[in-house]
């Protein structure tokens, strides 16, 4: 087996180990949930930890592939249609500045009007870029820390369905996760190896 092979399948396996923990630790925090529709302070606590704990890997891996990307390659996408490198990125930074916090009921990002975050999305310079997937996942971080866990004891509507804390750190952390799959693929396409699999 080549080596990169090697390093390639025991990376899936310290990912696949991970979100079978996380999951594991969700579910199990999240069963008193399903019986009382609620959530105890104690168990938000526990379950805010870990996902700001996952949100600071994320961050890390994202911000690592940002960094191994050489700049002609941030516009690339497998295909017409899809996202390019950057838009991959700075869709990770949004999530910080906006969807991650409040999904949880904390504040988004102030970043001007309409026209200037949607300006925003279409960066494709690698510094900048950079710069805004820091600053997205420092906000998001920011916000969730903030958060007093007995008002995440309930339900809040997320994305048109109500959701109790362990299942919103389960969508959000999927989505960012997929995300995160996504930019593996493009580097893996592009021969970049991913910095923790060297």
């Amino acid at each position: 087996m080549p080596r990169s092979l090697s390093l390639s399948a025991r990376s899936l396996a310290r990912s696949v180990f991970v979100a079978v923990a996380t999951t594991t630790i969700l579910v199990s925090v999240s069963a008193p949930a399903r019986a009382q529709d609620v959530m105890t302070k104690e168990s938000v606590a526990t379950l805010k930890a870990s996902f700001t704990a996952d949100l600071d890997t994320l961050h890390q891996k994202f911000l690592g592939l940002a960094q191994a990307f050489p700049q002609d390659k941030y516009t690339w996408r497998p295909m017409d249609g899809v996202r390019s490198v950057s838009d991959v990125l700075m869709l990770a930074a949004f999530e910080g500045y906006s969807f991650i916090p409040t999904s949880f009921g904390a504040k988004a990002a102030d970043l001007g009007s309409r026209e200037e975050a949607a300006k925003l999305r279409t960066l494709s310079d690698k510094t900048q870029v950079i710069e805004h997937l820091n600053k997205g996942f420092a906000h998001a971080k920011k916000e969730l820390e903030a958060l007093d866990p007995a008002t995440l004891t309930g339900k809040r509507k997320v994305m048109g369905q109500d959701r109790s804390a362990a299942e919103i750190a389960l969508f959000v952390g999927g989505d960012l996760h997929e995300h995160l799959g996504q930019l593996i693929a493009y580097a893996r396409t592009n021969h970049i190896v991913p910095p923790w699999s060297k």
